[in-house]
């Protein structure tokens, strides 16, 4: 089986024997090099450059996702939002057997017993048991909040971190793993800010925020500044804004954190006054309470962000 090993210059690659073969094609000098069905050819020229490889992929062909499911002999795949990764078994609640049919009171009553005894042999000690417990709080926040399945990945492996480096002993379990979703939100440039994330979580707002900075510095993570554009299409649907609204919100951003006036400021109200500044600017006509509720701010900075952001416009 090949390995795509390349070397600095992208002309060699590297075969299970040791023997290095060239990764460019002799009739084009192309290295766009595919393998299909054991030939490895050009696919700018199509020119056969080996034959008669042994092909390791499966012997099944699939035309679509369904036929693939269908087809496939493997499990699922690993994942981080589980303790276990996966990797174990789960007895089924169903009372039923291999044919479907309704089994005895007795094998009910035996079924019972190991369906409780798996459910306690999953975890061997208190770390396991921490993490599922947090994994399965990050679970439920995340589909409170919407966000898609890579920022509960994310959020997993953080709070994997911390719990190997130990930052979990003297913080709730709840507080941890909700500042661990925050910061996948952050890394993955979901927009959700940090009252959202304290509406579905058990924690307040104060020790999440506290729990984030101390697991940001001390795992080091690197967090970007938020982008107030990032809001700007969520608020607008909220409120039935008009394209040119937001393309004028968005133009309006730039040009005031061109001149500096994001610096300090809230990301989630530099937005929301943006909106509203695009508003009027656009004839699309909207009251500050209604962005204010949107946006979970209040009418007064809306006020103050917009006015500033109007005369870095040039308009009075």
């Amino acid at each position: 089986m090949e390995r795509s090993i390349r070397e600095q210059d992208g002309e060699q690659t590297e075969q299970d024997d040791g023997e290095v073969v060239s990764a460019q094609c002799p009739e084009c000098e192309s290295t766009n090099i595919v393998t299909d069905q054991g030939e490895r050819l050009c696919q700018d020229c199509g020119l056969v450059l080996e034959e008669d490889n042994i092909d390791h992929g499966p012997e099944w062909r699939a035309f679509n996702s369904s036929e693939r499911d269908q087809k496939s002999r493997v499990g699922a795949p690993t994942t981080q939002t589980m303790h276990d990764k996966g990797l174990t078994t789960q007895i089924d609640w169903k009372d039923k057997d291999a044919y479907g049919r309704s089994i005895s009171s007795k094998k009910r009553s035996q079924m019972h017993r190991l369906r409780k005894w798996q459910e306690r042999i999953r975890t061997k000690d208190a770390g396991e048991r921490n993490l599922q417990f947090a994994l399965s709080e990050i679970d439920r926040m995340a589909s409170a909040l919407g966000v898609p399945r890579s920022v509960r990945e994310v959020a997993s492996v953080i709070y994997r971190r911390a719990l190997k480096e130990d930052l979990i002993r003297g913080r709730s379990i709840e507080g941890v793993a909700t500042a661990c979703l925050y910061a996948a939100c952050r890394k993955e440039s979901i927009p959700r800010s940090l009252e959202e994330v304290a509406e579905v979580s058990r924690v307040g707002k104060k020790e999440i925020g506290r729990t984030y900075r101390y697991i940001a510095q001390e795992l080091s993570l690197e967090m970007e500044p938020v982008d107030p554009k990032q809001y700007v299409p969520r608020f607008a649907s909220e409120l039935d804004a008009s394209e040119e609204t937001i393309a004028k919100a968005n133009e309006i951003i730039d040009t005031s954190a061109e001149q500096g006036l994001l610096s300090g400021k809230s990301p989630i109200g530099f937005a929301a006054a943006a909106i509203y500044a695009a508003g009027l600017l656009c004839n699309d006509k909207m009251t500050q309470r209604e962005v204010a509720d949107v946006a979970n701010v209040t009418e007064v900075t809306i006020r103050n962000r917009y006015q500033e952001q109007i005369e870095a416009m040039g308009f009075e």
